[in-house]
């Protein structure tokens, strides 16, 4: 703490005597985002995983993994994306419906886990729609909040 580039944001720049400090960070919110194949071949599910994720030279902000839902007799890639400004769901999805076309297997349906960024999904809806001149003052939500503030 004592050097320049480890100065906190607020706060003296020594931990307290007897208190020590708190360390916070933020990240950007992470997306639970699964996508599963109608096939019970759980190497394609690896392969795509694979292909995708960053650490085996896909997409930057993508951590995936195959994996088996026995129960379905289906398989799931199954997806944490970190940052959905630059990865965002729909170039996943398009990437991984085109992965299993190359098996010669169908996406069966995608699912979101948890909560999601509401500019994630208008993102989404903005590309596979393909709407012009769309902004987010068109949603209802906003517009209502937008009038309620002011």
């Amino acid at each position: 703490m004592s050097k320049p580039e480890w100065a906190p944001d607020y706060g003296p720049p020594a931990p307290h005597p007897s208190a020590g400090a708190s360390v916070i960070g933020a990240r950007m919110p992470l997306i639970a985002y699964n996508i599963n194949l109608a096939t019970n071949r759980l190497e394609v599910a690896k392969k795509i995983a694979a292909a995708i994720r960053f650490s085996s030279g896909g997409f930057r902000y993508v951590k995936a993994m195959g994996i088996a839902l026995e129960d379905r007799g289906i398989v799931q890639v199954s997806m944490n994306l970190t940052n959905y400004e630059k990865t965002p769901i729909f170039r996943v999805f398009e990437a991984v419906k085109r992965e299993a076309e190359r098996y010669g297997v169908n996406v069966l349906e995608s699912e979101i886990v948890g909560l999601v960024p509401a500019a994630a999904l208008v993102g989404t809806a903005e590309h596979v729609l393909q709407l012009s001149s769309f902004t987010p003052h068109q949603i209802l939500e906003n517009r209502l909040r937008d009038t309620s503030e002011g």
